[in-house]
């Protein structure tokens, strides 16, 4: 039998449920939108809180709004004039933002306007914490935080850093910003170029912390993906946006492969039945779009080794040694031990395994990636392949020790088993 107090609680379990996911689909809009109007980066944050806590309790009475975005959107809007209202300071803001956006007299004109405008207010927020003046570390640690609600102990965890170092990051970057007059807008055409390589970089890093299905953000891989359509749409003759795009297409193709019951499933066993095939064709579509402008990038090298694996009709048939000569020149391009690393792959599947464990021993001498759980299972993985199972054991159970992530760490213990 229900009772009053079940229904209570499935209508309190179905607004959390909307509060979260209008969190994750709707936090970076809110506060860009806020920023947009006030240029106070905390007001921003502070208001969007309030809004999604006032959703809680609205939404429980009143049931949830058919548009949660806009419902957020305009009480933060609301909380912030409210603000602003309460102290001199701020009622001079308010004045000065009725000088900057009056009500137009021709909607003709505002139509037109509206249709030369940036298509996303996010994209002015990327920008504007991405500017130069900032270092770049801060720019795509605020980006996260502004944009995707991130918490500043996730963002640690992205950066490898304590929550205490990133959160004095942040604010020394939103006072940067405020005592430097930093714009908040998109640069000008002539600026543009020099400013993508950290927008890029900020939202690869967006997707990349969405991908993994088992920390409840996947929104935020369609959320950069979005993203980088939006800068593809703005930067039409740029290659590297377009290469961005095919990468994130690309890899999201083979999401539903990628774990098995919560064990992660390398690429070299997955079901190639279950990649979604839309994607990879849009993927590779794009990304011949980014090589015909001739400018090759790491974002298009990485995009064509992708490229590579969902064009081999099973892991026999991988074009290897191409892989190799991608990642070699994506070496050249954008020196990196992890690139050294994924090329010592390549390398053991093109000339041997005795080679790859070269590439792989040189990266473990060196001590670049000291801590790095992939640096071990790589080499765990070779040694299994040559044979050396006690090699290979130890390797695996450095691994299982530095893996940061669940599904991981069932996969090498899977493996451990099966030595």
């Amino acid at each position: 039998m229900t009772t009053a107090g079940d229904t209570a609680d499935a209508v309190r379990a179905a607004v959390r449920a909307a509060v979260d996911a209008a969190y994750r689909d709707e936090w970076g809009q809110v506060v860009a939108t806020i920023i947009g109007l006030t240029r106070d980066w905390d007001l921003a944050e502070d208001c969007a809180q309030d809004a999604f806590a006032a959703a809680l309790s609205t939404w429980s009475r009143d049931g949830v709004p058919s548009r949660p975005g806009a419902w957020l959107t305009t009480t933060a809007r609301n909380r912030a004039t409210d603000r602003l209202r309460r102290d001199a300071a701020g009622r001079t803001k308010l004045r000065e933002i009725a000088v900057l956006a009056p009500e137009p007299a021709d909607p003709a004109a505002s139509a037109v306007s509206a249709a030369e405008d940036i298509p996303d207010e996010r994209l002015r927020l990327i920008f504007t914490c991405c500017h130069p003046a900032l270092p770049f570390d801060a720019r795509v640690a605020l980006t996260l935080r502004t944009l995707c609600g991130l918490t500043t102990a996730e963002i640690a965890r992205a950066f490898l850093t304590a929550e205490t170092t990133m959160a004095q990051r942040l604010v020394r970057a939103k006072r940067k910003i405020a005592e430097a007059g930093i714009p908040y807008r998109v640069p000008p055409a002539d600026l543009l170029p020099r400013r993508l390589a950290s927008v890029l970089a900020v939202l690869y890093l967006i997707f990349n912390q969405g991908y993994d299905e088992q920390d409840g953000r996947r929104a935020l891989t369609a959320e950069a993906i979005h993203l980088a359509r939006v800068l593809v749409r703005l930067l039409p003759r740029e290659p590297e946006p377009r290469g961005l795009l095919a990468l994130m297409l690309l890899t999201e193709a083979r999401r539903a492969a990628r774990t098995d019951d919560g064990v992660l499933v390398t690429l070299e066993h997955q079901d190639r039945s279950r990649w979604d095939r839309a994607l990879i064709d849009e993927g590779v579509a794009v990304l011949d779009d980014a090589l015909a402008l001739r400018q090759r990038g790491p974002y298009q090298l990485q995009a064509a080794i992708a490229a590579c694996h969902a064009g081999a009709a099973d892991a026999a048939s991988t074009d290897w040694p191409q892989i190799a000569a991608l990642y070699a020149e994506l070496g050249r391009l954008a020196p990196s031990p992890v690139v050294e690393l994924n090329r010592a792959v390549a390398v053991a599947m093109t000339d041997g395994i005795a080679a790859g464990l070269a590439v792989v021993d040189d990266l473990a001498a060196a001590g670049d990636l000291d801590g790095y759980h992939l640096l071990p299972a790589t080499r765990a993985d070779l040694l299994r392949r040559d044979g050396r199972v006690a090699e290979a054991r130890a390797a695996y159970e450095e691994a299982l020790r530095l893996a940061p992530s669940e599904a991981e760490r069932r996969y090498l213990a899977g493996r451990l088993d099966a030595l």
